[in-house]
């Protein structure tokens, strides 16, 4: 299953909760970071596309200065996903191709890089607007507007209910979280158990 949502919506929390039900679980960001250490087919495919110049003085690549590249120039950000997201992808298809069962994975930009069809079904967690900025403002420290500026630059969970296969509605409590997901891994069992 590709899990998304929005910031402030509890992706990780349901997340944590479909561990907690026993399935296996990934996080895209997470096989990103791994593909991006020295050895690594995305460390030799980003440094092929940027240069050894983007690296610290140990050879690693050097986030901070990757990533204001990209903030500075789109064609950057382009070259970047171009050379990063096969690795990071192939990644993903064997590490889960090697399971059986029920397998979340966690896919910030799902809908939005068209991912949805390497998976079987996607599962978007969401909530109120007004819940997202307070969950935001009181995780991350930032003024209401700011959690507004950062939710305005991503798809509105409107057009990626659209999309989605199932939908983890968390407005409310964490215990509420759980019974939702504990509902949904139960179908997500029946239907794709034993794949």
């Amino acid at each position: 299953m590709g899990l998304t949502g929005g910031i402030g919506t509890g992706k990780s929390a349901a997340l944590a909760e479909f561990e907690r039900r026993g399935a296996a679980v990934f996080s895209l960001d997470r096989i990103a970071h791994e593909q991006a250490r020295r050895g690594r087919e995305g460390y030799r495919a980003i440094v092929r596309v940027f240069g050894r110049g983007i690296l610290d003085e140990k050879g690693r690549i050097d986030r901070s200065a990757l990533g204001e590249l990209v903030f500075r120039d789109k064609a950057a950000g382009a070259r970047l996903e171009r050379a990063a997201h096969p690795p990071i992808l192939r990644e993903m298809d064997r590490l889960v191709g090697r399971l059986r069962g029920v397998v979340v994975v966690d896919v910030p930009l799902l809908f939005e890089k068209g991912l949805q069809d390497r998976f079987d079904a996607t599962v978007l967690v969401c909530c109120r607007p007004q819940t997202q900025v307070r969950r935001v403002v009181k995780r991350d420290g930032l003024s209401a507007a700011e959690a507004r500026r950062r939710m305005a630059v991503q798809w509105p969970l409107a057009r990626k209910r659209a999309l989605a296969d199932y939908e983890i509605d968390n407005d409310g409590s964490l215990s509420e979280l759980r019974a939702r997901v504990k509902s949904l891994h139960s179908e997500l069992t029946l239907l794709y158990g034993g794949k």
